[in-house]
């Protein structure tokens, strides 16, 4: 089992926070202080230069997965958070599925971020049991399938970056 963690900075609405829920079913351990996460571990930025890829997977196996839970307006403010460490990654493309902001590119839930990196690290099965904690969540899934399926093909983060660049210029061409 991956071993998951979650920094929370309390900005959310807890009864809607994904991260919460995540933690009450055993999926994830919420953290108080970034100390608390593990040396090592990929950590999801929206703000890193390098793309989330397979080549990832051993590294979140043997260290372990982390999150930042933030609200999205605040994102730039908590950015020094973000500067801790070296293994830091982002997400490629995708689209939410959550209530508060479907539809909207690459502003995922927490769930729907840790998901899409289980997914794209190969461990399809991992992602759908999370997602499957969600009204929504199956959907998400559904919804990204194409993008996550050629995302995980990818074997390294400059290929999930050429897949990204290509869907992005499909979307502005129309």
């Amino acid at each position: 089992m991956i071993k998951i963690f979650i920094y929370h900075e309390e900005e959310c609405n807890r009864k809607k926070c994904t991260s919460l829920r995540l933690g009450r079913k055993g999926f994830a351990k919420i953290v108080k202080t970034m100390n608390q996460i593990p040396r090592g571990a990929i950590v999801l930025n929206p703000l890193s230069k390098k793309a989330l890829s397979r080549e990832d997977k051993q590294r979140i196996i043997r260290h372990g997965l982390a999150a930042i839970d933030c609200s999205w307006k605040n994102v730039r403010k908590s950015s020094e958070i973000f500067k801790v460490g070296r293994y830091h990654r982002a997400l490629p493309f995708l689209v939410a599925a959550n209530p508060i902001a479907y539809g909207r590119p690459f502003v995922l839930s927490t769930a729907e971020a840790i998901a899409s990196t289980l997914y794209i690290i190969g461990l399809k099965d991992m992602a759908k049991e999370i997602m499957s904690n969600f009204k929504w969540g199956p959907h998400f899934l559904q919804l990204n399938k194409e993008l996550l399926d050629a995302y995980s093909k990818a074997k390294t983060s400059k290929e999930v970056v050429k897949i990204q660049k290509e869907v992005m210029e499909g979307i502005k061409n129309g």
